[in-house]
């Protein structure tokens, strides 16, 4: 299986396509998420190091133009968070696990237990 998220989530989302049952589309969910966690991370680890070379001014720019102003109060740290998170959600990657979870919710797999609800 391939240990990159992105590829990882596209492989996920797309069995998930072809599946109706709901144990089989929770185990695809809890794996997605997982992955989801893992590539988020890994965007926001390039991200940083990116940012660390960019003034404020610089990184306020990147962050407006990806959907992520950098608002007022926000620390460099939060504002790398918030860019990092709009360039993942942005991605196919991450657009391939928002299908999966709308799959598997039609089918009422969820990641919260049943005990929870």
């Amino acid at each position: 299986m391939d240990t990159n998220p992105a590829a990882l989530l596209l492989d996920l989302a797309a069995r998930a396509q072809n599946l109706s049952d709901r144990d089989a589309l929770q185990a695809l969910l809890a794996t997605g998420h997982r992955t989801w966690c893992e590539g988020v991370a890994d965007v926001r680890s390039g991200i940083g190091r990116e940012a660390a070379g960019l003034s404020d001014v610089q990184l306020a720019e990147r962050c407006a133009a990806a959907g992520a102003p950098w608002e007022e109060g926000m620390t460099r740290s939060e504002a790398v968070s918030a860019l990092a998170f709009a360039i993942w959600e942005a991605a196919p990657a991450a657009m391939a696990y928002t299908e999966l979870e709308e799959r598997a919710a039609l089918f009422g797999a969820c990641l919260l237990g049943e005990e929870l609800l």
